[in-house]
Protein backbone atom coordinates (compact mmCIF):
# COMPACT_ATOMS: atom_id res chain seq x y z
CA UNK A 1 0.00 0.00 0.00
CA UNK A 2 1.68 3.54 -0.84
CA UNK A 3 1.48 5.97 2.29
CA UNK A 4 2.66 9.55 2.91
CA UNK A 5 3.15 11.06 6.28
CA UNK A 6 0.77 13.99 6.68
CA UNK A 7 1.33 17.57 8.40
CA UNK A 8 0.28 16.49 11.79
CA UNK A 9 3.17 13.22 11.23
CA UNK A 10 0.44 10.45 11.10
CA UNK A 11 0.46 8.09 8.01
CA UNK A 12 -1.80 8.90 5.13
CA UNK A 13 -2.73 5.96 2.45
CA UNK A 14 -2.68 7.32 -1.12
CA UNK A 15 -3.90 5.47 -3.99
CA UNK A 16 -0.96 4.04 -6.39
CA UNK A 17 -1.69 2.75 -9.90
CA UNK A 18 -0.19 -0.41 -10.53
CA UNK A 19 1.65 -1.53 -14.04
CA UNK A 20 2.63 2.01 -14.47
CA UNK A 21 6.05 3.36 -15.35
CA UNK A 22 6.75 7.10 -13.87
CA UNK A 23 9.35 8.12 -16.65
CA UNK A 24 8.17 11.61 -17.42
CA UNK A 25 9.97 14.55 -15.75
CA UNK A 26 8.50 18.29 -15.15
CA UNK A 27 9.17 19.36 -18.78
CA UNK A 28 7.17 16.34 -20.18
CA UNK A 29 4.33 17.21 -17.81
CA UNK A 30 4.21 20.93 -18.66
CA UNK A 31 4.56 19.71 -22.28
CA UNK A 32 1.88 17.24 -22.05
CA UNK A 33 -0.35 19.93 -20.86
CA UNK A 34 1.19 22.74 -23.03
CA UNK A 35 0.59 20.49 -26.13
CA UNK A 36 -2.98 20.15 -25.16
CA UNK A 37 -4.41 23.39 -25.28
CA UNK A 38 -1.64 24.48 -27.87
CA UNK A 39 -3.86 22.52 -30.54
CA UNK A 40 -6.66 23.17 -33.39
CA UNK A 41 -7.68 26.20 -31.01
CA UNK A 42 -5.24 28.12 -31.66
CA UNK A 43 -5.76 27.67 -35.62
CA UNK A 44 -9.38 28.28 -35.56
CA UNK A 45 -10.33 30.13 -32.13
CA UNK A 46 -9.10 33.93 -32.94
CA UNK A 47 -11.49 33.69 -36.18
CA UNK A 48 -14.44 32.01 -34.23
CA UNK A 49 -14.38 34.19 -31.06
CA UNK A 50 -14.22 37.61 -33.67
CA UNK A 51 -16.90 36.77 -35.78
CA UNK A 52 -18.93 35.78 -32.70
CA UNK A 53 -18.07 38.72 -30.59
CA UNK A 54 -15.99 41.26 -32.51
CA UNK A 55 -13.34 42.97 -31.03
CA UNK A 56 -14.65 41.72 -27.26
CA UNK A 57 -12.92 38.27 -28.21
CA UNK A 58 -10.15 39.84 -26.66
CA UNK A 59 -12.20 40.29 -23.27
CA UNK A 60 -13.50 36.81 -24.04
CA UNK A 61 -10.17 35.29 -23.88
CA UNK A 62 -9.37 37.07 -21.10
CA UNK A 63 -12.44 36.21 -18.88
CA UNK A 64 -11.95 32.16 -20.36
CA UNK A 65 -7.97 32.40 -19.21
CA UNK A 66 -9.12 33.97 -15.84
CA UNK A 67 -11.72 30.87 -15.38
CA UNK A 68 -9.42 28.57 -16.23
CA UNK A 69 -6.66 29.97 -14.22
CA UNK A 70 -8.89 29.12 -11.11
CA UNK A 71 -9.93 25.58 -11.91
CA UNK A 72 -6.21 24.87 -12.85
CA UNK A 73 -5.40 25.96 -9.38
CA UNK A 74 -7.63 23.40 -8.17
CA UNK A 75 -6.26 20.76 -9.90
CA UNK A 76 -2.80 21.40 -8.95
CA UNK A 77 -3.85 20.35 -5.30
CA UNK A 78 -6.08 17.59 -6.14
CA UNK A 79 -3.06 16.21 -8.68
CA UNK A 80 -0.29 16.66 -6.27
CA UNK A 81 -2.54 15.20 -3.41
CA UNK A 82 -3.33 12.00 -5.20
CA UNK A 83 -1.37 11.91 -8.67
CA UNK A 84 -3.05 8.69 -10.30
CA UNK A 85 -3.66 8.20 -13.92
CA UNK A 86 -6.98 9.65 -14.96
CA UNK A 87 -7.12 11.55 -12.01
CA UNK A 88 -9.83 13.70 -13.07
CA UNK A 89 -12.05 10.56 -13.01
CA UNK A 90 -10.91 9.46 -9.99
CA UNK A 91 -11.13 12.31 -7.09
CA UNK A 92 -14.89 12.31 -7.23
CA UNK A 93 -14.81 8.57 -6.59
CA UNK A 94 -12.68 9.12 -3.74
CA UNK A 95 -14.75 12.15 -2.58
CA UNK A 96 -18.62 10.84 -2.60
CA UNK A 97 -18.00 7.43 -3.99
CA UNK A 98 -19.25 5.70 -7.16
CA UNK A 99 -22.58 7.59 -7.16
CA UNK A 100 -20.58 10.53 -8.35
CA UNK A 101 -17.64 8.79 -9.77
CA UNK A 102 -19.28 7.44 -12.46
CA UNK A 103 -20.94 10.70 -13.69
CA UNK A 104 -17.99 12.60 -13.75
CA UNK A 105 -15.41 9.56 -14.30
CA UNK A 106 -17.83 9.24 -17.64
CA UNK A 107 -17.85 13.04 -18.61
CA UNK A 108 -13.74 12.79 -18.74
CA UNK A 109 -13.90 10.16 -20.62
CA UNK A 110 -15.92 11.33 -23.02
CA UNK A 111 -14.24 14.69 -23.38
CA UNK A 112 -11.05 12.94 -24.24
CA UNK A 113 -12.36 10.48 -26.53
CA UNK A 114 -14.22 13.34 -28.56
CA UNK A 115 -10.80 15.21 -29.12
CA UNK A 116 -8.75 13.02 -31.30
CA UNK A 117 -11.22 13.00 -34.35
CA UNK A 118 -11.59 16.95 -33.71
CA UNK A 119 -8.10 17.55 -34.15
CA UNK A 120 -7.94 15.57 -37.29
CA UNK A 121 -10.95 17.51 -38.66
CA UNK A 122 -8.47 20.51 -38.34
CA UNK A 123 -6.06 19.13 -40.22
CA UNK A 124 -8.51 17.95 -43.35
CA UNK A 125 -9.77 21.55 -43.26
CA UNK A 126 -6.45 22.93 -43.57
CA UNK A 127 -4.82 20.41 -45.61
CA UNK A 128 -7.46 20.89 -48.00
CA UNK A 129 -6.00 24.13 -49.85
CA UNK A 130 -3.05 21.64 -50.94
CA UNK A 131 -5.63 18.69 -51.44
CA UNK A 132 -9.45 20.22 -52.41
CA UNK A 133 -11.10 16.64 -51.95
CA UNK A 134 -11.08 16.58 -48.02
CA UNK A 135 -13.04 19.56 -46.81
CA UNK A 136 -16.26 21.29 -48.79
CA UNK A 137 -16.22 24.90 -47.99
CA UNK A 138 -19.72 25.08 -48.86
CA UNK A 139 -20.83 22.65 -46.20
CA UNK A 140 -17.82 23.34 -44.10
CA UNK A 141 -18.01 19.52 -43.68
CA UNK A 142 -15.03 16.84 -44.68
CA UNK A 143 -15.69 14.82 -47.03
CA UNK A 144 -15.97 10.78 -47.71
CA UNK A 145 -12.29 11.42 -48.27
CA UNK A 146 -11.57 13.47 -45.94
CA UNK A 147 -13.23 11.07 -43.06
CA UNK A 148 -11.31 7.97 -44.86
CA UNK A 149 -7.84 9.94 -43.70
CA UNK A 150 -9.10 11.02 -40.50
CA UNK A 151 -9.66 7.50 -39.80
CA UNK A 152 -6.28 6.82 -41.38
CA UNK A 153 -4.48 9.66 -39.01
CA UNK A 154 -6.58 8.67 -35.65
CA UNK A 155 -4.95 4.87 -36.22
CA UNK A 156 -1.40 6.59 -36.67
CA UNK A 157 -2.07 8.40 -33.26
CA UNK A 158 -2.58 4.83 -31.73
CA UNK A 159 0.09 3.29 -32.76
CA UNK A 160 2.46 5.86 -31.76
CA UNK A 161 1.23 5.52 -28.21
CA UNK A 162 2.08 2.38 -28.04
CA UNK A 163 6.02 3.60 -27.62
CA UNK A 164 7.51 3.07 -24.33
CA UNK A 165 6.31 5.93 -21.77
CA UNK A 166 9.81 7.65 -21.96
CA UNK A 167 10.58 7.52 -25.39
CA UNK A 168 6.36 9.00 -26.42
CA UNK A 169 7.21 11.43 -23.83
CA UNK A 170 10.21 12.74 -26.12
CA UNK A 171 8.76 12.44 -28.86
CA UNK A 172 5.85 14.65 -27.20
CA UNK A 173 8.09 17.12 -26.17
CA UNK A 174 9.66 17.77 -29.31
CA UNK A 175 6.05 18.17 -31.44
CA UNK A 176 5.66 20.68 -28.35
CA UNK A 177 8.47 22.77 -28.86
CA UNK A 178 7.26 23.46 -32.41
CA UNK A 179 3.84 23.93 -31.19
CA UNK A 180 4.71 26.80 -28.77
CA UNK A 181 7.30 28.25 -31.22
CA UNK A 182 5.29 28.74 -34.19
CA UNK A 183 2.60 30.90 -32.75
CA UNK A 184 5.19 32.83 -30.68
CA UNK A 185 6.47 33.71 -34.30
CA UNK A 186 3.03 34.28 -35.65
CA UNK A 187 2.67 36.88 -33.40
CA UNK A 188 5.98 39.00 -33.66
CA UNK A 189 5.28 38.45 -37.33
CA UNK A 190 1.31 39.74 -37.55
CA UNK A 191 2.51 42.56 -34.80
CA UNK A 192 4.19 44.28 -37.38
CA UNK A 193 1.37 44.24 -39.78
CA UNK A 194 -1.19 45.69 -37.20
CA UNK A 195 -3.60 48.30 -37.82
CA UNK A 196 -5.74 50.38 -35.04
CA UNK A 197 -8.63 51.14 -36.96
CA UNK A 198 -9.60 47.09 -37.05
CA UNK A 199 -10.23 47.37 -33.50
CA UNK A 200 -13.83 49.17 -33.59
CA UNK A 201 -14.52 47.65 -36.64
CA UNK A 202 -18.55 46.52 -37.10
CA UNK A 203 -19.95 48.80 -34.31
CA UNK A 204 -17.02 49.13 -31.80
CA UNK A 205 -15.90 47.46 -29.45
CA UNK A 206 -19.08 44.91 -28.24
CA UNK A 207 -20.75 45.07 -31.61
CA UNK A 208 -22.83 42.35 -31.00
CA UNK A 209 -23.60 43.03 -27.07
CA UNK A 210 -22.56 40.98 -23.75
CA UNK A 211 -24.87 38.16 -24.25
CA UNK A 212 -22.88 37.29 -27.64
CA UNK A 213 -19.60 37.55 -26.15
CA UNK A 214 -20.33 35.32 -22.70
CA UNK A 215 -21.90 32.73 -25.64
CA UNK A 216 -18.81 33.41 -27.86
CA UNK A 217 -16.37 32.16 -24.79
CA UNK A 218 -17.95 28.44 -24.81
CA UNK A 219 -19.11 27.75 -28.53
CA UNK A 220 -16.29 29.77 -30.45
CA UNK A 221 -13.77 27.74 -29.46
CA UNK A 222 -12.22 29.76 -26.78
CA UNK A 223 -12.49 27.35 -23.78
CA UNK A 224 -11.90 24.69 -26.36
CA UNK A 225 -8.68 26.30 -27.07
CA UNK A 226 -7.55 25.95 -22.75
CA UNK A 227 -8.86 22.56 -22.53
CA UNK A 228 -5.79 20.25 -21.70
CA UNK A 229 -4.16 21.66 -18.90
CA UNK A 230 -5.22 18.95 -16.60
CA UNK A 231 -3.87 16.63 -18.75
CA UNK A 232 -0.47 16.58 -16.24
CA UNK A 233 -3.48 15.07 -13.78
CA UNK A 234 -4.42 11.92 -16.26
CA UNK A 235 -0.98 11.09 -16.84
CA UNK A 236 -0.07 11.50 -13.04
CA UNK A 237 0.72 7.72 -12.51
CA UNK A 238 3.66 8.28 -15.04
CA UNK A 239 5.25 11.20 -13.91
CA UNK A 240 8.44 11.42 -12.27
CA UNK A 241 8.02 13.42 -8.12
CA UNK A 242 4.36 13.84 -8.73
CA UNK A 243 3.78 15.98 -5.66
CA UNK A 244 6.29 18.77 -6.94
CA UNK A 245 5.66 18.13 -10.61
CA UNK A 246 2.25 17.96 -11.15
CA UNK A 247 1.13 21.29 -9.47
CA UNK A 248 3.99 22.96 -11.27
CA UNK A 249 3.50 21.87 -14.23
CA UNK A 250 -0.53 22.65 -14.69
CA UNK A 251 0.35 26.38 -13.61
CA UNK A 252 3.04 26.66 -15.82
CA UNK A 253 1.32 25.46 -19.13
CA UNK A 254 -1.73 27.38 -18.48
CA UNK A 255 0.24 30.46 -17.85
CA UNK A 256 2.01 30.01 -21.06
CA UNK A 257 -1.17 28.95 -23.00
CA UNK A 258 -3.09 32.36 -21.96
CA UNK A 259 -0.47 34.43 -22.80
CA UNK A 260 -0.29 33.03 -26.10
CA UNK A 261 -3.81 32.94 -26.94
CA UNK A 262 -4.73 36.77 -25.74
CA UNK A 263 -1.28 38.05 -28.04
CA UNK A 264 -2.57 35.89 -30.89
CA UNK A 265 -6.42 37.09 -30.66
CA UNK A 266 -4.61 40.85 -30.65
CA UNK A 267 -2.80 40.43 -33.66
CA UNK A 268 -5.45 38.87 -35.59
CA UNK A 269 -7.63 41.23 -35.21
CA UNK A 270 -4.90 44.51 -36.15
CA UNK A 271 -3.55 42.58 -39.16
CA UNK A 272 -6.64 41.49 -40.76
CA UNK A 273 -7.67 43.60 -44.16
CA UNK A 274 -9.47 46.52 -43.69
CA UNK A 275 -12.05 45.99 -46.03
CA UNK A 276 -12.63 42.48 -45.18
CA UNK A 277 -14.35 43.71 -42.06
CA UNK A 278 -15.20 47.85 -42.25
CA UNK A 279 -18.83 46.58 -43.46
CA UNK A 280 -22.03 46.97 -41.60
CA UNK A 281 -21.16 43.43 -40.97
CA UNK A 282 -18.33 43.61 -39.25
CA UNK A 283 -16.50 40.58 -38.41
CA UNK A 284 -19.54 38.27 -39.72
CA UNK A 285 -19.43 39.73 -42.91
CA UNK A 286 -16.22 37.36 -44.04
CA UNK A 287 -17.57 34.86 -46.43
CA UNK A 288 -17.18 31.32 -45.25
CA UNK A 289 -15.71 30.61 -48.78
CA UNK A 290 -12.39 32.90 -48.11
CA UNK A 291 -9.05 31.27 -47.76
CA UNK A 292 -8.79 33.07 -44.07
CA UNK A 293 -12.44 31.64 -43.11
CA UNK A 294 -11.29 28.46 -44.23
CA UNK A 295 -8.02 28.71 -42.82
CA UNK A 296 -7.61 31.63 -40.45
CA UNK A 297 -4.22 32.87 -40.00
CA UNK A 298 -2.78 30.43 -43.23
CA UNK A 299 -5.26 32.52 -45.01
CA UNK A 300 -4.61 35.96 -43.12
CA UNK A 301 -0.62 35.53 -43.84
CA UNK A 302 -1.63 34.97 -47.78
CA UNK A 303 -3.86 38.13 -47.51
CA UNK A 304 -1.36 40.22 -46.22
CA UNK A 305 1.58 38.55 -48.53
CA UNK A 306 3.91 37.45 -46.25
CA UNK A 307 3.26 33.94 -48.49
CA UNK A 308 6.05 32.05 -46.50
CA UNK A 309 4.28 32.50 -43.19
CA UNK A 310 1.58 30.61 -44.79
CA UNK A 311 3.17 28.12 -46.01
CA UNK A 312 4.65 27.68 -42.44
CA UNK A 313 1.45 27.81 -40.37
CA UNK A 314 -0.48 25.12 -43.19
CA UNK A 315 2.79 23.08 -42.14
CA UNK A 316 1.82 23.72 -38.39
CA UNK A 317 -1.68 23.05 -39.00
CA UNK A 318 -0.65 19.57 -39.41
CA UNK A 319 1.98 19.32 -36.82
CA UNK A 320 -0.38 21.08 -33.68
CA UNK A 321 -3.70 19.39 -34.39
CA UNK A 322 -1.71 15.93 -34.87
CA UNK A 323 0.44 16.65 -31.44
CA UNK A 324 -2.48 17.37 -29.47
CA UNK A 325 -4.61 14.23 -30.80
CA UNK A 326 -1.66 12.39 -30.26
CA UNK A 327 -1.75 13.26 -25.90
CA UNK A 328 -5.21 12.99 -25.77
CA UNK A 329 -5.33 9.48 -27.39
CA UNK A 330 -2.93 8.74 -24.57
CA UNK A 331 -5.27 10.34 -22.02
CA UNK A 332 -8.09 8.74 -22.71
CA UNK A 333 -6.34 5.41 -22.82
CA UNK A 334 -5.42 6.29 -18.79
CA UNK A 335 -8.73 7.92 -18.25
CA UNK A 336 -10.26 4.36 -18.98
CA UNK A 337 -7.37 2.58 -16.85
CA UNK A 338 -8.49 4.76 -14.10
CA UNK A 339 -12.44 4.14 -14.75
CA UNK A 340 -11.37 0.16 -15.04
CA UNK A 341 -9.33 0.65 -11.05
CA UNK A 342 -12.71 2.54 -10.17
CA UNK A 343 -13.88 -1.09 -11.17
CA UNK A 344 -16.41 0.73 -13.42
CA UNK A 345 -15.28 0.10 -16.87
CA UNK A 346 -14.20 -3.83 -17.62
CA UNK A 347 -10.81 -5.33 -15.85
CA UNK A 348 -9.15 -5.35 -19.36
CA UNK A 349 -8.83 -1.92 -19.46
CA UNK A 350 -6.15 -2.34 -16.88
CA UNK A 351 -4.16 -4.47 -18.47
CA UNK A 352 -0.67 -3.14 -19.36
CA UNK A 353 2.45 -4.18 -21.94
CA UNK A 354 5.63 -4.88 -20.95
CA UNK A 355 6.15 -1.04 -21.83
CA UNK A 356 3.57 0.07 -19.29
CA UNK A 357 0.84 1.20 -21.79
CA UNK A 358 -2.88 -0.10 -20.94
CA UNK A 359 -2.85 -1.06 -24.38
CA UNK A 360 -6.33 -2.20 -24.92
CA UNK A 361 -7.70 0.76 -23.04
CA UNK A 362 -5.92 2.40 -25.93
CA UNK A 363 -7.25 0.31 -28.52
CA UNK A 364 -10.79 0.86 -27.33
CA UNK A 365 -9.86 5.13 -27.35
CA UNK A 366 -9.30 4.87 -31.43
CA UNK A 367 -13.01 2.47 -31.84
CA UNK A 368 -14.79 4.65 -29.70
CA UNK A 369 -13.14 7.73 -31.27
CA UNK A 370 -14.49 6.61 -34.62
CA UNK A 371 -18.41 6.88 -33.48
CA UNK A 372 -17.77 10.65 -32.79
CA UNK A 373 -16.70 10.99 -36.89
CA UNK A 374 -20.31 10.00 -37.84
CA UNK A 375 -22.76 12.15 -36.48
CA UNK A 376 -20.14 15.46 -35.90
CA UNK A 377 -18.51 15.90 -39.63
CA UNK A 378 -16.78 19.22 -38.71
CA UNK A 379 -14.24 21.11 -36.18
CA UNK A 380 -16.77 23.39 -35.52
CA UNK A 381 -19.47 20.57 -34.74
CA UNK A 382 -17.65 19.11 -32.34
CA UNK A 383 -16.24 22.04 -30.71
CA UNK A 384 -19.54 22.69 -28.25
CA UNK A 385 -19.90 19.26 -27.12
CA UNK A 386 -16.17 18.50 -25.86
CA UNK A 387 -15.95 22.07 -24.02
CA UNK A 388 -19.72 21.20 -22.45
CA UNK A 389 -18.29 17.33 -21.77
CA UNK A 390 -15.15 18.61 -20.72
CA UNK A 391 -16.69 21.77 -18.31
CA UNK A 392 -19.09 19.05 -16.70
CA UNK A 393 -15.48 16.97 -15.71
CA UNK A 394 -14.18 20.15 -14.53
CA UNK A 395 -16.65 20.59 -12.21
CA UNK A 396 -16.31 17.52 -10.69
CA UNK A 397 -12.96 19.27 -8.93
CA UNK A 398 -13.42 22.11 -7.08
CA UNK A 399 -16.67 19.84 -5.21
CA UNK A 400 -13.75 16.88 -4.48
CA UNK A 401 -11.37 19.57 -3.38
CA UNK A 402 -14.03 21.22 -0.95
CA UNK A 403 -14.84 17.86 0.56
CA UNK A 404 -11.17 16.54 0.60
CA UNK A 405 -9.96 19.47 2.68
CA UNK A 406 -13.42 18.57 5.26
CA UNK A 407 -12.52 14.77 5.14
CA UNK A 408 -8.92 14.36 5.03
CA UNK A 409 -7.02 17.85 6.31
CA UNK A 410 -3.77 16.06 7.52
CA UNK A 411 -3.05 14.52 3.92
CA UNK A 412 -0.05 15.69 2.36
CA UNK A 413 -0.39 18.70 -0.12
CA UNK A 414 2.72 19.73 -1.92
CA UNK A 415 0.50 22.77 -3.08
CA UNK A 416 -2.47 23.88 -1.02
CA UNK A 417 -4.69 26.44 -2.78
CA UNK A 418 -4.98 29.72 -1.36
CA UNK A 419 -8.52 31.11 -0.15
CA UNK A 420 -9.87 27.68 -0.96
CA UNK A 421 -13.55 28.08 1.32
CA UNK A 422 -13.89 31.05 -0.98
CA UNK A 423 -12.16 29.63 -4.37
CA UNK A 424 -13.56 26.29 -4.70
CA UNK A 425 -17.65 27.21 -4.59
CA UNK A 426 -16.44 29.94 -6.96
CA UNK A 427 -14.37 27.67 -9.30
CA UNK A 428 -18.11 25.26 -9.60
CA UNK A 429 -19.94 28.55 -10.03
CA UNK A 430 -18.07 29.37 -12.94
CA UNK A 431 -18.10 25.99 -14.42
CA UNK A 432 -21.67 25.74 -14.49
CA UNK A 433 -21.48 29.31 -16.37
CA UNK A 434 -19.49 28.02 -19.19
CA UNK A 435 -21.88 24.43 -19.24
CA UNK A 436 -25.00 27.23 -19.39
CA UNK A 437 -23.71 29.42 -21.93
CA UNK A 438 -22.78 26.73 -24.18
CA UNK A 439 -26.38 26.58 -25.19
CA UNK A 440 -28.88 23.70 -24.73
CA UNK A 441 -28.61 22.49 -28.01
CA UNK A 442 -25.20 21.26 -26.66
CA UNK A 443 -26.58 20.48 -23.07
CA UNK A 444 -29.30 18.39 -24.71
CA UNK A 445 -27.09 16.14 -27.05
CA UNK A 446 -25.00 16.00 -23.30
CA UNK A 447 -27.74 14.06 -21.38
CA UNK A 448 -28.13 11.75 -24.88
CA UNK A 449 -24.05 10.62 -24.14
CA UNK A 450 -24.66 10.76 -20.75
CA UNK A 451 -27.36 8.27 -20.67
CA UNK A 452 -25.78 5.72 -23.10
CA UNK A 453 -23.35 5.92 -19.99
CA UNK A 454 -25.63 5.08 -17.83
CA UNK A 455 -26.23 1.87 -19.42
CA UNK A 456 -23.09 0.94 -20.87
CA UNK A 457 -21.19 1.10 -17.33
CA UNK A 458 -24.38 -0.22 -15.70
CA UNK A 459 -23.57 -3.35 -18.21
CA UNK A 460 -20.37 -3.30 -17.56
CA UNK A 461 -20.71 -3.20 -13.63
CA UNK A 462 -23.24 -6.11 -13.67
CA UNK A 463 -21.00 -8.20 -15.01
CA UNK A 464 -18.11 -7.42 -12.62
CA UNK A 465 -18.55 -9.59 -8.88
CA UNK A 466 -16.35 -7.22 -7.53
CA UNK A 467 -18.01 -3.96 -8.36
CA UNK A 468 -18.57 -1.18 -5.71
CA UNK A 469 -21.57 -0.54 -3.90
CA UNK A 470 -23.29 2.66 -5.34
CA UNK A 471 -22.79 5.19 -2.66
CA UNK A 472 -26.47 6.74 -3.23
CA UNK A 473 -26.42 9.12 -0.31
CA UNK A 474 -23.38 10.65 -0.83
CA UNK A 475 -24.72 11.21 -4.71
CA UNK A 476 -28.47 12.16 -3.71
CA UNK A 477 -27.56 15.82 -5.09
CA UNK A 478 -26.10 14.50 -8.45
CA UNK A 479 -29.61 13.88 -10.59
CA UNK A 480 -30.61 17.60 -9.16
CA UNK A 481 -27.70 18.56 -10.32
CA UNK A 482 -27.90 17.24 -13.76
CA UNK A 483 -31.72 17.94 -14.41
CA UNK A 484 -31.74 21.78 -12.77
CA UNK A 485 -29.19 22.61 -15.33
CA UNK A 486 -31.16 21.09 -18.05
CA UNK A 487 -33.90 23.06 -16.93
CA UNK A 488 -32.06 26.46 -16.78
CA UNK A 489 -30.65 26.23 -20.20
CA UNK A 490 -33.88 25.27 -21.27
CA UNK A 491 -35.93 28.48 -19.71
CA UNK A 492 -32.30 30.55 -20.12
CA UNK A 493 -31.72 32.90 -23.08
CA UNK A 494 -28.77 30.72 -24.79
CA UNK A 495 -29.02 28.65 -27.64
CA UNK A 496 -28.80 28.44 -31.68
CA UNK A 497 -30.61 27.69 -34.81
CA UNK A 498 -33.69 29.53 -36.06
CA UNK A 499 -35.84 29.62 -33.91
CA UNK A 500 -33.62 28.55 -30.81
CA UNK A 501 -34.86 25.20 -28.96
CA UNK A 502 -34.80 26.43 -25.66
CA UNK A 503 -37.51 28.53 -25.10
CA UNK A 504 -36.18 31.79 -23.41
CA UNK A 505 -38.45 32.60 -20.83
CA UNK A 506 -35.31 33.20 -18.20
CA UNK A 507 -34.62 37.18 -18.55
CA UNK A 508 -30.89 37.24 -19.30
CA UNK A 509 -29.07 38.49 -16.32
CA UNK A 510 -31.56 36.62 -14.10
CA UNK A 511 -30.39 33.62 -15.99
CA UNK A 512 -26.86 34.42 -14.57
CA UNK A 513 -27.81 34.74 -10.84
CA UNK A 514 -30.10 31.66 -11.61
CA UNK A 515 -27.34 29.29 -12.46
CA UNK A 516 -24.91 31.24 -9.48
CA UNK A 517 -27.59 30.60 -6.75
CA UNK A 518 -28.29 27.27 -8.05
CA UNK A 519 -24.96 26.36 -8.12
CA UNK A 520 -24.19 27.32 -4.23
CA UNK A 521 -26.84 25.31 -3.17
CA UNK A 522 -25.65 21.82 -4.89
CA UNK A 523 -22.02 22.73 -3.35
CA UNK A 524 -23.08 22.96 -0.20
CA UNK A 525 -25.48 20.10 -0.41
CA UNK A 526 -22.47 17.94 -1.49
CA UNK A 527 -20.20 19.25 0.75
CA UNK A 528 -22.77 17.98 3.86
CA UNK A 529 -23.18 14.61 2.22
CA UNK A 530 -19.67 13.52 1.50
CA UNK A 531 -18.49 10.27 2.48
CA UNK A 532 -17.02 10.04 6.17
CA UNK A 533 -13.27 10.29 6.11
CA UNK A 534 -13.09 6.65 7.24
CA UNK A 535 -14.61 5.54 3.45
CA UNK A 536 -12.87 7.88 2.17
CA UNK A 537 -9.81 5.93 3.49
CA UNK A 538 -10.81 2.90 2.75
CA UNK A 539 -11.53 3.43 -0.73
CA UNK A 540 -7.90 4.81 -1.11
CA UNK A 541 -6.22 1.92 0.40
CA UNK A 542 -8.59 -0.06 -2.14
CA UNK A 543 -6.28 2.08 -5.31
CA UNK A 544 -3.32 1.32 -3.25
CA UNK A 545 -2.32 -2.06 -4.34
CA UNK A 546 0.51 -3.34 -5.59
CA UNK A 547 0.75 -5.33 -8.96
CA UNK A 548 0.92 -8.71 -6.67
CA UNK A 549 -2.51 -7.85 -4.83
CA UNK A 550 -4.34 -7.56 -7.92
CA UNK A 551 -5.05 -11.08 -9.44
CA UNK A 552 -7.00 -9.52 -12.16
CA UNK A 553 -4.33 -7.42 -13.20
CA UNK A 554 -2.86 -9.70 -16.09
CA UNK A 555 0.43 -8.09 -18.05
CA UNK A 556 0.33 -8.75 -21.48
Amino acid sequence: MATDTGPTGATVARPADVGLRREIGLVGATWASETSIIGSGWLFGAFGAATAAGTAALLGWVIGGVIVVILALVHAELGGMYPVAGGTARFPHLAFGSGAGISFGFFSWLQAVTVAPIECFAVMQYASYYWHGLYDSKSANVTGLGFAMTVILMALFTAINFLAVKLFSQVNSGITWWKVAIPVLTIIVLAFKFHGNNLDVGGGFMPYGIKALFAAIPSAGIVFAYLGFEQADQLAGEVKNPQKNLPRAILLATGIGILIYCLLQLVFIGAMPHNLISGPKGWAGVPSTNPIAIGPFAGLAGAVALGWLAVLLRIDAFVSPFGTGLIYQTSTSRVGYGLARNRYYPQVFQWVDRNGIPWFSLIMSFVFGLFFLLPFPSWHSLVGLVTGASVLMYAGAPLSLGAFRRQVPDAPRPYRMPGAVVMAPLAFILANMLIYWSGFNVIWKLGVCLAIGYILIGIFMAMDPQRPPIDWRAAQWLPVYLIGMGLISWFGQFGSGAPPINNGRLPFWWDILTVAAFSLVIYYWAQAVRLPRAEVERLVELQSARMGDVPDMPRH
